[in-house]
């Protein structure tokens, strides 16, 4: 205690003998002294205030997304990601996550574009047929490049803010790390068969969740598509 008292006493002591920095640099600058007379202050690197420029929204803002596709209380809404494979040119995996259900649908992309994108979720388009409206509600993505012309009629397109691609809160970091696990960072994408990223898919979505009270979300998805099916069907 004596020893810090000491030190304190002695901060004080100094400070009432020598001028602040503070009054140094106020007398200075009432003078007509210039910054390239100050040795030590021409050393310093002058701050630049770098202003962090905003990506622009691609479509509909996710602010205007219903409450009922933000609680997961109905089927066929959809966030959207992709994966990288060993290089930046390298194929890419779509990732199409159900929000009810945290169904999975992988699909290749044979580059990270907003082309290779819209032509997978035609193909999509023409394997549900009739049904795609039904399963496909709305989808919400970030504002990536790939995800710019997300132009897919009946489907309603959500886009989080800038740089807040968790907006999504689908947990897709959490989805991805799932498929990860089979496809590590490193993977050539393009060296994968259909059947090898069918069998990823498939150990996705019938892996029990605790979210969804230890069900598969295989389990939960077809059987939302039995009771579309249904319905469809008496309309």
């Amino acid at each position: 205690m004596r020893r810090i008292a000491l030190s304190v006493a002695e901060k004080v002591r100094s400070s009432r003998l020598n001028p602040s920095s503070n009054m140094l640099s106020k007398r200075y600058f009432k003078t007509k002294v210039r910054n390239i007379d100050l040795f030590i202050k021409t050393r310093r690197k002058p701050k630049k205030n770098s202003l962090r420029k905003h990506k622009r929204l691609f479509g509909k803002s996710i602010s205007e997304r219903p409450d009922s596709i933000e609680k997961r209380e109905e089927f066929g809404h959809w966030g959207i990601d992709t994966v990288l494979g060993r290089r930046s040119n390298d194929h890419a995996l779509l990732i199409l996550t159900e929000r009810k259900t945290h169904y999975h649908l992988l699909l290749p992309l044979a580059s990270k574009t907003a082309e290779a994108v819209d032509e997978a979720l035609k193909r999509l388009k023409s394997q549900y047929g009739l049904m795609f409206s039904r399963v496909f509600k709305s989808i919400t993505a970030d504002n990536g490049s790939e995800f710019a012309n997300l132009n897919v009629h009946g489907i309603d397109i959500y886009y989080t803010h800038p740089y807040s691609a968790w907006e999504r809160a689908t947990n897709n970091e959490r989805h991805n790390g799932l498929v990860r696990r089979l496809i590590p960072k490193g993977t050539a994408i393009s060296e994968l068969s259909l059947s090898q990223i069918g069998r990823v898919q498939d150990w996705c979505n019938t892996l029990p969740r605790k979210i969804l009270g230890y069900r598969q979300p295989a389990e939960l998805f077809f059987r939302e598509i039995e009771r579309l099916t249904s319905e469809f069907q008496n309309s």
